[in-house]
């Protein structure tokens, strides 16, 4: 019988043992980046370059800001700029970075009731709902999509409530879903609307407002606050989302042959 000598042994363990990934970026970021499916295409390069994974609390702008000042992630992917300026002046982020930006658009059913289809003013086109009585969905999580609604709203003068308004606490996704159910409206981001087209009979009746427009960015935790965040790999992965790599892979990334972000100059 040959013996197996220690060293033998050591190489046969390591030549059958799965790698492990040798370190985690924990990721909070908005729902309208995992739901559309942008993160599934952007993640696994860099991943792959560093050896590590990147673990993604998908959730809204709001709670992803929360968990960042808690320094129980190293990196926010968040949309509600005001926020994030905040966010970085009150000490909780650092190197903040510019990644990608799309835009908002209201959604609406065929019947179009509020009759706001290819209103250009979105001020507008809120109250014409409000007057309706039509059923809207709001995110209601406290979202960049939602913090954006209530904006709207605001600047229309409105302060929606009563039985045709619908707080959902929910992610994009679900909201389009309950507001097809309810053959109502509702406030999306263009990236996971495309990615939900085919789910339902929603169609964008009003776009193109300047306040409509919905940018993108990403910022490191403080490791002055939290000393446990991870400053080397967290920097290599905001080097990383405004690379020619990822650019690339954020511009071409479409659904039904439609772009769904851009990649901010």
């Amino acid at each position: 019988m040959k013996r197996i000598t220690f060293f033998t042994a050591c190489i046969f363990f390591l030549l059958c043992t799965p790698l492990l990934a040798e370190d985690h970026l924990r990721l909070a970021t908005t729902t309208s980046t995992d739901n559309s499916g942008l993160l599934a295409e952007l993640l696994p390069p860099f991943e792959k370059a560093n050896h590590c994974q990147v673990d993604v609390i998908a959730v809204g702008t709001g709670k992803a800001i929360k968990l960042g000042e808690n320094g129980d992630v190293d990196v926010i992917l968040v949309h509600a700029r005001s926020r994030e300026d905040e966010f970085v002046a009150k000490g909780f982020g650092i190197d903040r970075r510019d990644v990608m930006y799309n835009d908002f658009v209201i959604l609406g059913p065929d019947n179009d009731p509020a009759e706001i289809k290819n209103i250009k003013d979105v001020g507008q086109a809120m109250k014409m709902i409000a007057t309706s009585g039509a059923p809207f969905v709001s995110r209601g999580d406290d979202s960049g999509t939602h913090t954006r609604e209530k904006q709207l709203w605001k600047t229309a003068g409105i302060t929606p409530a009563g039985g045709w308004y619908l707080e959902a606490g929910r992610g994009m996704g679900d909201v389009i879903i309950m507001a097809s159910e309810r053959l109502g409206y509702t406030l999306s981001d263009r990236g996971t609307y495309l990615a939900f087209k085919e789910k339902t009979p929603l169609q964008i009746m009003v776009a193109g407002d300047a306040r409509m427009f919905n940018p993108y960015g990403a910022i490191m935790v403080n490791p002055q606050r939290h000393p446990h965040v991870k400053v080397d790999l967290s920097r290599r992965f905001l080097d990383y989302l405004t690379s020619a790599e990822a650019r690339t892979l954020i511009n071409g990334f479409r659904k039904g042959g439609e772009q769904l972000f851009y990649t901010a100059e």
